[in-house]
């Protein structure tokens, strides 16, 4: 089999053409397979090189002469920075929708955490399994006397003293 074979071209794909390369570093260097496999690789380096340099040339000629003189290329770039704006937005969404559902999950398990022994119940018990207290309950009692708050499971006000709960 040939390195050509072998390899089909790898030398094109960035970061795979390095691994590949790399590990022809590894094999024996008098081998004519692995000659032809680094030689194939300096050609594609140097086309990868050539291309951005017309990239370059490309550039500084667009802002030279301007959208009138490349009306095709400019029609192009227009659409592209179209397309760009419209992927940002989805990916805004995408990043918002995440967010969101993270924010429910962390509610859901909250929901389920006893806010008095941090025990974790399961979906559909209405009270702890560990020490009886009431579920989804506010993470804080207010003080119906006096509106203060105080930590979740507490059965009287520590400012006032009145009775808290159920």
């Amino acid at each position: 089999m040939t390195a050509n074979n072998l390899f089909g071209g790898l030398g094109n794909l960035g970061g795979l053409g390095d691994l590949v390369g790399g590990l022809s570093k590894m094999m024996p260097q008098d081998d004519p397979n692995v000659k032809m496999f680094a030689a194939q690789q300096e050609l594609a380096n140097l086309q990868k090189q050539e291309d951005e340099v017309f990239i370059e040339i490309g550039k500084k000629a667009f802002v030279q002469y301007g959208e009138t003189a490349f009306p095709i290329e400019a029609n192009k770039l227009g659409l592209l920075k179209s397309n760009i704006q419209a992927a940002q937005e989805n990916l805004s969404m995408l990043q918002t929708a995440a967010q969101a559902a993270e924010v429910a999950q962390r509610e859901v398990q909250a929901a389920l955490t006893c806010p008095q022994c941090a025990k974790v119940n399961p979906q559909g018990v209405n009270f702890c399994q560990e020490c009886g207290t009431k579920l989804g309950a506010p993470a804080k009692a207010t003080c119906p006397q006096c509106g203060t708050e105080n930590p979740a499971g507490t059965r009287f006000c520590g400012s006032c003293g009145a009775r808290i709960g159920e």
